[in-house]
C-alpha cells in the first residue's frame, strides 16, 4: 500500500515547498531530541539505582531525585529547535568528530565507569546523528514527511515511556524494591546493571549508521575528487589535533571536572569554526554557533548526572 502524503494533494508552489522542508526539519529535530531524552532517562535510572545501593552516595541520589521533571518537555522543545536550525554539513561534522573522539577514549580508557560520562557527552552528537541518518535515508523519498511523522510519533512514545520509567524509579523504587511486589522494580533489581551495555550497543549501531550518512551528506556537495580532497585533508588534520589535545587534557588537566567538560566543548567548536572559516560557507559559521548552544544546553541539563559520573 502506498503511504498517504498530504503534499501530493497540494499545488507545487515554491513557498509551499519551503514549508514542507521546514516541517521535515522540525520532525527530524524532534526525533533527535526524543532519542536524547530516552538516553538521559535510562541513564538516570541506572545512576539512581547505583547511588541507592551505595550508602556513601545518598547525597548524589537525592540530587538526581531533586531534578525538576517539568523541565523535560522544555529540554526536548529547545533541542528540537536547535537540531531543526542546524545545517546538515555541520551536523555531519559533529557526528564524525564525536565518533573519532569516542573511539579514542574507549581505546585509551577501556570499559568502566568512564563510559557513563561518555553517554552524557554524546547527547548532542546523538541528536545530530539521528538528524543526519534520517536526512540521508529519506532523501528523495516520495513520502518523506509521512515517514517522518511516523518516526516522530514512535520516538515521542519511547521518550514518554522512558521518562515515566525514570520518574517511577526515582519516586517509588526505594519503596518497591525491598517489598518485591512491583514487577517493573523487580526487573530493574535483577537486570538494571545491564543498562550501560544496552545503551552502548544501541549507540554503536546508531553512530555507525550516522557516520556513513555524514560522509555521504558531506560528499554530495563536491563536484570533483580534487574539491573533496581540499576539504577532507584539513578536516582530518584538525580532528587528529583535537583528539590528541583532548587525550592530553584528560590525563593532565588541573581543572575541576565541570570546567574541563565545558572547556572541551569550546575547544572542539573553536576548531570546527576555524576549519570552516577556510573551507566552509558562511551559513556553516552560523550553524557552528547554533551547535555550540545546543551542546551547552545538553550539558547544563545533565549537570547533576555529570557530577555523579565524575565522582564514581
Amino acid at each position: 500500500l502506498t503511504m498517504f502524503s498530504v503534499g501530493s494533494w497540494l499545488p507545487a508552489l515554491p513557498g509551499l515547498a519551503w514549508g514542507w522542508a521546514l516541517l521535515d526539519a522540525l520532525l527530524q529535530g524532534l526525533v533527535g531530541a526524543c532519542a536524547v531524552s530516552v538516553l538521559c532517562s535510562l541513564l538516570k535510572v541506572y545512576l539512581y539505582i547505583q547511588c541507592l545501593n551505595d550508602p556513601q552516595r545518598q547525597a548524589q541520589k537525592e540530587a538526581i531525585r531533586a531534578q525538576r521533571w517539568v523541565l523535560e518537555p522544555l529540554h526536548v522543545l529547545v533541542l528540537t529547535g536547535v537540531l531543526a536550525l542546524l545545517g546538515s554539513r555541520v551536523a555531519a561534522l559533529v557526528v564524525l568528530e564525536f565518533s573519532l573522539r569516542a573511539i579514542s577514549t574507549l581505546l585509551s580508557l577501556g570499559k568502566g565507569s568512564h563510559s557513563s560520562q561518555l553517554f552524557l557527552l554524546c547527547q548532542y552528537s546523538l541528536g545530530c546523528g539521528m538528524s543526519c541518518s534520517l536526512s540521508f535515508l529519506l532523501e528523495g523519498a516520495p513520502h518523506s514527511t509521512s515517514n517522518l511523522l511516523l518516526a516522530a510519533g514512535l520516538a515521542g512514545l519511547l521518550a514518554t515511556y522512558a521518562r515515566r520509567l525514570a520518574r517511577h524509579v526515582c519516586t517509588l523504587y526505594e519503596l518497591h524494591s525491598p517489598a518485591r511486589y512491583c514487577g517493573l522494580c523487580i526487573l530493574l533489581l535483577s537486570a538494571g546493571h545491564g543498562i550501560p551495555r544496552l545503551l552502548r550497543n544501541a549507540l554503536a549501531i546508531t553512530f555507525a549508521v550516522a557516520d556513513l550518512a555524514a560522509v555521504a551528506l558531506i560528499n554530495r556537495d563536491f563536484l570533483s575528487t580534487a574539491e573533496a580532497v581540499r576539504f577532507w585533508t584539513p578536516l582530518t588534520i584538525c580532528y587528529t589535533l583535537l583528539v590528541v589535545y583532548m587525550q592530553g587534557e584528560e590525563g593532565s588537566s588541573p581543572l575541576g571536572p565541570r570546567p574541563s567538560v565545558y572547556q572541551t566543548v569550546l575547544v572542539r567548536m573553536g576548531g570546527l569554526f576555524i576549519l570552516l572559516l577556510t573551507v566552509g560557507r558562511w551559513t556553516d559559521i552560523l550553524h557552528i554557533f547554533i551547535s555550540l548552544l545546543g551542546e551547552l544546553w545538553c550539558l547544563l541539563r545533565a549537570g547533576v548526572m555529570l557530577e555523579v559520573c565524575q565522582q564514581q
